[in-house]
């Protein structure tokens, strides 16, 4: 064994997961890497096959069971957790000193590497295990920049959906992003309320102040527009100071009406700007999906529009709900020759 001792620096740096057994079958030393397998746990002195399971070749109870399996391929695992795989190779030392057991990982590298945390140094340079490292370390960063690529490209795309779907001025949903909710709150067959808004006065504030105190006012608008409905409702600017707004789920009148008016109410108050005061108000018209036996959007924006249009002659500043009545005095207002059929004009459910 004293010969053998002397070639531990060698075996440490050529295969540093050995260990060295006695004739009693006791290790007397374990290489750097199979020691830092169990760090807390110095292996010296500890019988190898209490230290290890043997699995192949089965029924090896000693250390003349193991001299006997010599050259045969080991499959083995620690007793104790973590109870990692291992593969092996026993040869006797000269002069019958006992044996040296190198070992490997095989297949279990990769959760060999992550469980203890190796690294290329605690591998003989040339053993493969090195060259399987490189590819994991090189694959593992080619992965990472995949994924954050991904993930700029994916934050671009949302980025992208966002401004197609958003009017940049107030923030709102503009007219595509609102043609899209609509379309689905009609295929999912929820019942919604639909109520065109259309700024009075809003010129005048255009023309005597300019186009800054305009957008002003429009984002002043916005705001008001979203503290007065709720989350699951849909604000979205349609036009230059026209605004639609979609209550999922809502078709009271009285409610709606209420919504209207403080809405109404808040845009009647000047807006100061730049030491002026824009004053505004708004008209407004509401058509309900309850009154369609089938609601289409092209039909519903233009009733709304038209109750919107009832309010305008009203006198500004008030809220009108589409009705059947109301779709037949607008003919009635029409010259003879541009007048339809009002009957096409879906009726309201009773």
């Amino acid at each position: 064994m004293q010969q053998s001792a002397a070639m531990i620096p060698v075996f440490d740096q050529l295969c540093p997961m050995h260990v060295l057994l006695d004739t009693t079958g006791h290790v007397v030393h374990a290489g750097p890497t199979l020691q830092k397998l169990r760090p807390d746990a110095p292996l010296a002195s500890l019988r190898f096959l209490e230290l290890f399971e043997l699995q192949r070749p089965r029924a090896v109870r000693s250390m003349e069971e193991l001299l006997a399996s010599s050259g045969m391929k080991l499959h083995l695992r620690f007793r104790d957790a973590p109870p990692t795989d291992l593969k092996g190779v026993l040869m006797p030392l000269p002069g019958g000193e006992g044996a040296i057991v190198n070992l490997s990982f095989g297949i279990s590298i990769l959760d060999a590497v992550g469980d203890y945390k190796l690294t290329s140094a605690d591998f003989a340079a040339t053993d493969l295990t090195i060259e399987m490292l490189y590819l994991v370390e090189a694959k593992s960063a080619a992965m990472e920049a995949s994924r954050m690529l991904n993930q700029k490209l994916q934050g671009a795309k949302i980025a992208a959906e966002e401004q197609a779907y958003t009017d940049t001025l107030t923030g709102l949903k503009n007219r595509r992003a609102m043609d899209h909710v609509l379309g689905r709150l009609i295929a999912g067959e929820r019942p919604f309320a639909l109520m065109h808004i259309d700024l009075d006065f809003f010129k005048a504030v255009n023309d005597t102040l300019g186009h800054a105190a305009g957008d002003h006012v429009l984002q002043h608008v916005a705001r008001i527009m979203v503290e007065e409905t709720r989350a699951a409702d849909t604000v979205a600017r349609v036009g230059g100071d026209e605004f639609v707004i979609l209550f999922d789920g809502l078709t009271g009148r009285g409610v709606l009406d209420r919504v209207a008016r403080r809405i109404i109410g808040q845009l009647e108050k000047p807006i100061p700007f730049d030491g002026q005061r824009c004053k505004i108000s708004a008209s407004c018209g509401t058509a309900l999906s309850s009154d369609y036996d089938t609601p289409e959007a092209e039909r519903m924006m233009a009733d709304a529009d038209l109750a919107l249009y009832a309010s305008k002659r009203r006198g500004r500043a008030c809220h009108t709900f589409w009705s059947r009545d109301l779709a037949e005095e607008a003919q009635a207002t029409l010259p003879p020759a541009c007048r339809g059929d009002a009957a096409h004009v879906p009726p309201p459910r009773q």
